[in-house]
């Protein structure tokens, strides 16, 4: 049976993106429900700008039937095209278990036979009302970044009301009940979580879930804050090392620069569905465009609008959907 919160009216028609390629889930299926962020952390290196107003109280989002319909209308669509997908993923505008309707909607999603995947921060799975909605999954990736409060709060910057402490718990507690695939993933932030001291104790944090895969990353799209830098390449194979010696199957993960979006039929959908949650480059944008056989003028009419910004990180230009 579907809830029947009362949600206020978003961008219907575009919670659904991708599929998206990736060399940690295949051709993933996006489900983002939040009309703008809505997180229980502000990271400083987040590709998808600061968190105004970080939050640990659940809520719903959108109604779940419309959710549902939606993920079947583009799964057709897709199929249509003899498009694969590997994976249906919860991975929002922000923290997907502050989606009070999330256990529903796995639920509902379950019987079309493709595996579930959640991408959560881990901050709220001391709540077992979470950690039930996540049993569900298929896969679950949870984020470690670091196991020192002070780092935690300078590079998570999480909301009022969590402590580190809690957290961990949380997690631990999570990994023990789970009997799904666990992956976790860890953003190193130059000068901030990647001295080798703090990849030892976060490496051994990490060992005791025992999970399948971890996951190690560095910004490499435009962060919430410009001085979020990734770590030297030498740093990032102290990291590989620090890992392996603590136990851990991990695998470093660098810039995806030819990643391939899906493509549903429809570009303006398309363009800021993903853009939504995952910052298109300039090259993507012109793959994109190419195979919908459209012109630039689409981009620049949705600049011009104000629905689309256009971003620079390094040298590369980037589009992310505007909020509001």
């Amino acid at each position: 049976m579907f809830s029947n919160h009362p949600i206020s009216c978003y961008n219907t028609g575009m919670r659904v993106f991708g599929p998206v390629p990736s060399r940690r889930f295949g051709r993933s299926l996006g489900i983002n429900v939040m009309p703008s962020k809505s997180c229980s952390y502000s990271c400083v290196y987040c590709q998808i700008g600061r968190t105004e107003s970080p939050v640990i109280t659940r809520q719903p989002f959108a109604p779940v039937r419309e959710v549902v319909e939606e993920v079947r209308e583009v799964l057709e669509r897709l199929r249509r095209r003899d498009a694969a997908v590997d994976y249906l993923s919860f991975v929002p505008d922000g923290e997907p278990t502050l989606d009070e309707n999330l256990g529903e909607e796995i639920a509902c999603l379950t019987p079309l036979s493709i595996p579930i995947l959640v991408i959560t921060n881990g901050s709220l799975l001391w709540r077992e009302d979470v950690r039930s909605d996540l049993r569900q999954a298929d896969t679950v990736s949870v984020k470690i970044d670091t196991v020192s409060e002070d780092v935690w709060r300078a590079l998570n910057r999480p909301a009022e009301g969590l402590s580190l402490p809690k957290v961990l718990d949380g997690i631990r507690a999570f990994a023990g009940e789970f009997q799904g695939t666990l992956v976790t993933e860890t953003m190193l932030v130059r000068h901030l979580n990647d001295p080798e001291e703090q990849l030892s104790r976060t490496a051994r944090f990490i060992s005791e879930l025992s999970p399948v895969l971890s996951w190690v990353g560095v910004p490499c799209r435009p962060p919430a804050e410009e001085w979020a830098a990734a770590p030297l390449p030498s740093v990032r194979e102290t990291a590989r090392q620090v890992f392996e010696t603590a136990g851990v199957p991990v695998e470093l993960l660098t810039e995806e620069g030819r990643t391939e979006f899906g493509f549903t039929g429809e570009i303006v959908r398309d363009i800021l569905a993903i853009s939504s949650v995952h910052p298109i480059s300039e090259e993507q944008m012109e793959r994109m465009l190419h195979r919908a056989s459209a012109d630039r003028t689409v981009v620049e009419r949705l600049v011009s609008e104000g629905r689309l910004m256009r971003v620079v990180h390094g040298r590369t230009a980037f589009y992310r959907r505007r909020k509001g």
